[in-house]
């Protein structure tokens, strides 16, 4: 394959988790022991997708839990000053221990055991009360630890509601009955609905096994492969470097599922390449974060979120691979845009790159692309998604045998099985907290509340339906931007689901339109400053500024920001989904792109073929892209008109006025 590996282009010593948070690198006897209890976690759900444990789904939940959660205590320092960062303390082993304890006390053998603890539902005796209250703790230390203070804080004020909001005037919208300390920890610790419901079911049942996949994948060369094909696919081309970039990302991506990860991993290859092109570390940073974010967006894994879609509307995988399909094409062709629009504006320079052919490449090493072929077939085929992964992931290890460099023996195969189950400690710590969050919800039943203080903040304005329609969506849009800056994706999207989903609902948005709204503005607030995480790890291997590679990132994702506002406007705008006939589909994504494209000429400050954009075509070019947006036959009409005026406009600039190489 081709080789660009260098001294300078080494990844930084740091391990990186589905929640972006950086892990401890363990070795020695502590990172053996670590490596082993992680290799028999992923023994146990390989177990579960095909004997299920007899005693059912939240009996594996509370085992899964008493696996992984430890772990998380010893993977991941606590960042207190004097506290080691490189070695569990005795501090974190007893927390571990102590994990351990009060997660397997309800399937312990004394008083009744397993049966009898749930017999005990809404009846708590003190024992289960103080346990659960300490699992409570420890939850939160754990998520604090993986994702830092933000959603340990958002956690804590849900339970502020719930034990004072009966203290709340009975006038306000928002007040309840209240709850006492027993029937919270009950909800939490004895119930479908807290650490034991759905967030914590799909980290334990789908994403563990898609982790397990990606490391399998890694492990057999994939990952060099997805590089290496993207280098040789746009050796030729004068963008080849920022193509390069991008293409790359979107290939790690449907592996990855992982922003920061992908980030940092293409980064570490491709930023040598992109620094001989000319791009400023900023510049380039910005390009590998938002190409990274799309790792989230990226079929067949997407990201965590996207599971708790599939698990909350009742719907298969593929059917939610097949929403998301359009909307990543949208999202890559703007970042694609503008690499093509910088590369003319600022006379981005043509690097030599390995003559390697993409065919040869293919014929060699393309079989790299068959266990992910697999998945959706066997999907497609009505096969479960969880056997479809394990399947798919044992095509992938018989496969590394096809590459002597690759081959996973006994010993790479436990490392790919353990670094699987490391690989999804922070979204575990993240789920079970979001179980907080969820019980909360349920038994206060503030969801519906703000939903409709949404609704009714927006009538106050006015009482055209398709202007509080999209007022509201603007509102919701801003609060998942807003959240997005404090709490990882997975619970970004969870509390927006219950939250703000009920919202749109109320409106006539349809659920698939209304979930993969709350789903992409919660992925999209990776990229927005100033807490970018993407962009963090991505400035770390370009050695640029931070706050400005955060700004840039969102340079090349914000045409991709307005795009999910599309979903939910008009009743076409599911044609994004692909919901809806095949001629529909076709002309509402022929006028995404060009809204994309306006978008792109009025963030990048150039017209495609034309020249630099003087400010009235950007102007032009960002209303034609909010117009084209709203997919109805006029604003369509509309737009394509003003895109035509700001072509026109660029084009009298550039006769009049010749062109300077730089900035407009």
């Amino acid at each position: 394959m081709v080789e660009l590996r260098s001294s300078e282009a080494d990844p930084p010593a740091v391990h990186y988790d589905d929640e972006e948070r950086p892990a401890r690198e363990l070795g020695g006897p502590v990172g053996l022991g670590v490596a082993i209890a992680a290799f028999v976690v992923a023994l146990l759900v390989l177990w579960q997708v095909f004997r299920p444990l007899a005693q059912g789904s939240q009996f594996y939940l509370i085992i899964f839990l008493a696996g992984a959660l430890p772990l998380v205590f010893l993977c991941y320092h606590s960042g207190l000053r004097g506290a080691p960062r490189q070695r569990p303390s005795v501090v974190d082993w007893v927390l571990a221990v102590l994990t351990l304890i009060v997660c397997l006390y309800p399937v312990n053998p004394f008083d009744g055991g397993y049966d009898g603890f749930l017999d005990r539902q809404g009846l708590l005796e003190t024992p289960d009360v103080i346990l659960g209250a300490i699992l409570l703790v420890l939850t939160l230390e754990a998520c604090r630890r993986t994702t830092g203070w933000a959603l340990p804080v958002v956690c804590l004020l849900f339970l502020a509601y719930g034990y004072y909001g009966g203290l709340l005037p009975q006038t306000w919208r928002i007040s309840h009955a209240g709850l006492d300390f027993a029937q919270i920890v009950d909800a939490l610790y004895n119930s479908g609905t807290g650490f034991y419901g759905t967030p914590l079911d799909v980290a334990a049942t789908y994403i563990v096994l898609f982790t397990i996949y990606g490391a399998v994948l890694d492990l057999s060369g994939a990952s060099r492969f997805f590089v290496d094909l993207s280098v040789a696919a746009f050796r030729r081309s004068r963008s080849a470097a920022g193509r390069t970039a991008v293409a790359a990302g979107f290939l790690l991506g449907t592996v990855s599922g992982s922003g920061t990860a992908t980030a940092v991993s293409v980064g570490a290859v491709t930023w040598p390449m992109l620094k001989r092109a000319g791009y400023p570390p900023e510049q380039a940073g910005g390009m590998l974060a938002a190409a990274g974010v799309g790792a989230i967006l990226s079929p067949p894994t997407l990201g965590a979120a996207a599971f708790i879609v599939a698990e909350l509307l009742n719907v298969s995988y593929l059917t939610v691979l097949g929403w998301a399909m359009i909307p990543t094409l949208l999202y890559y062709l703007g970042i694609l845009l503008a690499v093509e629009i910088d590369v003319r504006r600022f006379g981005v320079r043509p690097v030599e790159l390995p003559q390697t052919s993409a065919l040869k490449l293919l014929a060699r090493f393309g079989y790299h692309f068959s266990s992910l072929i697999l998945i959706v077939v066997l999907l497609a085929l009505g096969v479960s998604a969880t056997r479809s992964v394990v399947y798919a992931t044992i095509l992938a290890a018989a496969l590394s045998f096809l590459d002597r460099r690759s081959w996973l023996t006994p010993g790479r195969l436990f490392r790919a099985l353990s670094a699987g189950v490391r690989g999804v400690l922070a979204v575990v710590a993240v789920c079970a907290a979001a179980g907080i969050i969820t019980a909360t919800v349920t038994k206060t039943g503030i969801g519906t509340q703000v939903a409709s203080l949404m609704v009714d903040a927006a009538g106050a304005i006015t009482d055209n339906p398709t202007v509080v329609l999209a007022l509201t969506a603007v509102l919701a849009a801003i609060a998942l931007a807003v959240l997005g800056l404090a709490v990882p994706v997975t619970a970004s999207f969870i509390i927006g689901w219950v939250i703000i989903g009920p919202a749109l609902l109320d409106l006539g948005v349809s659920m698939p339109a209304a979930a993969m709204f709350v789903f992409y503005y919660s992925v999209l607030s990776e990229v927005t400053p100033p807490t970018a995480l993407a962009a963090v790890g991505a400035s770390a291997i370009t050695g640029g500024r931070t706050m400005p590679t955060m700004w840039q990132a969102l340079k090349y994702a914000l045409p991709a920001f307005l795009a999910p506002i599309a979903f939910v406007l008009t009743d076409a705008g599911e044609y994004l989904l692909a919901r809806g006939p095949v001629l529909g589909v076709v002309w509402a994504t022929a006028a995404a792109a060009l809204a994309v494209l306006g978008l792109a000429i009025a963030t990048g400050a150039w017209f495609p073929g034309v020249g630099a954009a003087p400010p009235a075509a950007r102007v032009l070019a960002a209303a034609a892209g909010l117009l084209l947006l709203y997919l109805a036959p006029t604003t369509i009409a509309a737009g394509v008109i003003a895109l035509a005026l700001a072509a026109a406009l660029a084009f009298w600039h550039r006769r009049s006025a010749p062109p300077s190489g730089g900035t407009s």
